[in-house]
């Protein structure tokens, strides 16, 4: 897998230029691609993952008093999780954009949005500090791909301002003489993932194939959940310290109109437990996406994250209330006009 290190800055110089086709072109070819971590990054990454064990280990009725039933934002149990009708065996917890109870989106009941219920201040600074490294490598990453792909330097870091960036923190257990999945197979349904794993490995990816059918997640009726988790062919992505693995999701397939496919990936469990930290680089929740190349198709950013959860957790207390509430409504009034 090839591994690239980033400048400390983007601007429009040649040799940003050609860095962005680069990596452009090892996604077409290979789905997804390594960032060699600075030590600074790597020493906070390593923390939070530190802080990831040190949750997980409390007992499940510990764990299961950090759920919030405004955001999507705590912790997942073990099978709560469902892809492609399967229950999932990560356990997960989830860091939204922490948003108080006072503000007026909170108030103004917009969906998914409140305070992320932090088990306490050493985890929260943990994540926080990591989400703040890997928040400035997705706006590196972006420029050098708006660079590659041919367009304004800023055309994808426009729409992540005010970013709906979260993370997923997961530990995977042991695998079991009755079940090796983790993770079944499915694309992400984002802008840019950023994931730092732990040395036991497990993730394996789907590289492009010409001409096969991928299903487009953003759109009603079709799902990329479950799609050739049994065909080949499939890349084991051996863990290595100090970088971080990068691929797209669903919102670069669409901005490019499939130039850039989004990466279909799974998990299986391993030997050990294992830990991640998946970071997702995202549009502003307010955000209408428009293909690069022009065209009437949208993804309200908003909604589409909001649609993935309730599909991903149809019985979670946070789907419940959205439904109950009638706060769906609510993403109709908020779309940005762009």
């Amino acid at each position: 897998m090839r591994t690239f290190e980033l400048p400390g800055s983007v601007g429009g110089r040649t040799v940003d230029r050609i860095l962005g086709r680069q990596l452009v072109r090892t996604w077409e070819t290979d789905g997804i691609f390594q960032v060699a971590a600075t030590e600074e990054q790597d020493r906070i990454a390593r923390e939070a993952l530190a802080e990831s064990r040190r949750f997980f280990a409390r007992s499940l009725p510990e764990k299961a008093k950090f759920v919030s039933d405004l955001t999507y934002s705590g912790y997942i149990a073990s099978g709560e999780e469902v892809t492609a009708g399967e229950a999932d065996f990560s356990e997960i917890f989830t860091i939204c954009p922490d948003i108080p109870l006072g503000d007026p989106r909170v108030t103004g009941s917009w969906p998914c949005h409140g305070p992320v219920p932090w088990p306490d201040d050493s985890y929260r600074s943990a994540m926080m500090a990591h989400l703040r490294e890997v928040g400035s490598i997705g706006e590196k990453l972006l420029q050098l791909v708006a660079l590659g792909l041919g367009v304004e330097i800023d055309r994808l870091t426009r729409l992540t301002r005010e970013g709906w960036h979260h993370m997923r923190v997961l530990r995977f257990p042991a695998r079991s003489a009755t079940t090796e999945r983790g993770i079944g197979a499915h694309t992400d349904y984002g802008l840019l993932v950023i994931a730092a794993q732990d040395d036991v490995g497990g993730l394996s990816i789907r590289p492009p194939v010409p001409g096969e059918h991928r299903n487009r997640n953003w759109l009603p009726g079709e799902s990329t959940a479950g799609m050739y988790q049994d065909d080949e062919p499939w890349h084991f992505v051996e863990p290595e310290p100090g970088v971080f693995t990068v691929f797209p999701g669903d919102i670069l397939q669409f901005l490019t109109g499939g130039r850039l496919l989004s990466t279909p990936h799974k998990v299986r469990l391993a030997t050990r437990e294992r830990y991640t930290l998946a970071y997702f680089h995202e549009p502003s929740f307010g955000t209408t996406v428009r293909p690069l190349a022009g065209g009437e198709e949208v993804i309200y950013y908003g909604t589409h994250f909001t649609n993935m959860f309730t599909r991903c957790y149809p019985d979670r207390v946070t789907t419940r209330r959205i439904e109950r509430e009638g706060r769906l409504a609510v993403l109709d009034r908020i779309r940005d006009p762009k």
